[in-house]
């Protein structure tokens, strides 16, 4: 374990509470916006971060760009910084390489993610530093009133595509993962229980842990995850993976994932001797990224829509890297002080 991992994870008993981290300001989103369920579930796991990792309320950090996600410091009792559209990824790398010993959190939305954001988006990922990336997805730009973003279906009219958008759409996993990104989840804005536990385990992962949030836009995307939501089809069109479990899902769990060739297919047990011995076993841990890609990708009505962790794998994070070489040159380099350097090779006085 690294100097650094050893200085972070030292659990205190800090008593912090969900007020700790209210803010008192007006929260300003739209009623039925999914944006007040994903609030109240970080101010819920932000007392058990401090807990199990020993944070202190004066060390958590929430950045952001811009859009209606992007509100978020200012709705939570903390220090943060709102930053300029697409930039909060770096923002957010350049806090922590300063000072990892904080808990940094960064929220965006799709457009603000992957539209102007999208080189700083994969290479965070790709160079995996300890924050936490919520990334509200609702498949629309809803600050800006309703033009098509990265993520809109294609065919779908929008304000700015009237006759339907001529885009393929872009699938956050695939992104991460493709940018050998270390740690991928996804959950819902209906289900705080999950998003709790989900952002848990974001934040108890070492290293760049982003999290997918399908989320509502009610004023100009409304329903847009229905299938995958909604009341009535959501047991049919959502997973939720569990490590060292099989992929079931479905009302009675009588569906399941397996793997035929090189592709992913719905079976149901007791179908054609289908037992379920032979359904996958979840492994978010391991390097091939070969499935993690798979159940990123899936999407219904073909196939389920996968919640909860689907990718964590254990690597060196940025700040590790830095600080360590750090330490290193400070140990093998014969200056120890500017005087060192000044006084060193050829010198002269002058008198």
């Amino acid at each position: 374990m690294t100097k650094i991992m050893e200085q972070k994870i030292e659990p205190q008993q800090l008593v912090l509470t969900k007020q700790d981290f209210e803010s008192d300001q007006m929260v300003k989103w739209c009623p039925g916006c999914g944006d007040h369920a994903i609030l109240k579930s970080v101010e819920n796991v932000f007392p058990l971060v401090g807990e199990q990792m020993g944070y202190k309320k004066e060390e958590f950090v929430v950045v952001s760009g811009i859009g209606c996600s992007s509100r978020f410091p200012y709705y939570m009792n903390t220090y943060g910084i709102h930053g300029i559209h697409g930039r909060a990824a770096a923002l957010a790398m350049g806090i922590k390489l300063t000072n990892p010993k904080l808990s940094v959190w960064l929220i965006s939305g799709d457009g603000d993610s992957m539209a102007i954001g999208g080189n700083h988006f994969i290479h965070i990922a790709r160079r995996n530093p300890d924050v936490n990336y919520l990334m509200f997805n609702n498949k629309i730009y809803g600050l800006t009133k309703g033009q098509y973003s990265p993520t809109t279906p294609k065919g779908q009219k929008t304000k700015t595509s009237p006759q339907g958008s001529f885009e393929p759409p872009f699938n956050p996993g695939e992104l991460v993962i493709g940018a050998r990104g270390k740690f991928f989840a996804r959950t819902i804005d209906t289900n705080l229980k999950l998003m709790q536990e989900v952002f848990l385990a974001a934040a108890l992962h070492h290293g760049t842990s982003i999290v997918e949030i399908l989320q509502n836009c009610v004023i100009f995307n409304n329903k847009i995850h229905a299938l995958i939501t909604g009341k009535d089809t959501k047991e049919d069109n959502q997973i939720l993976l569990e490590a060292g479990q099989p992929m079931l899902f479905g009302k009675n769990k009588e569906k399941g994932l397996v793997l035929e060739g090189t592709s992913l297919k719905v079976v149901k047990l007791g179908e054609n001797g289908i037992t379920e011995a032979d359904i996958l076993v979840h492994d978010p841990t391991t390097e091939d990224a070969g499935i993690h890609m798979m159940l990123a990708s899936m999407a219904p009505p073909e196939l389920p829509a996968a919640l909860g962790v689907i990718r964590a794998v254990k690597s060196e994070t940025l700040e590790d890297a830095v600080w360590n070489s750090v330490e290193h040159e400070k140990e093998v380099s014969p200056y120890k002080t500017v005087d060192d350097l000044l006084n060193s090779g050829n010198t002269w006085k002058v008198e």
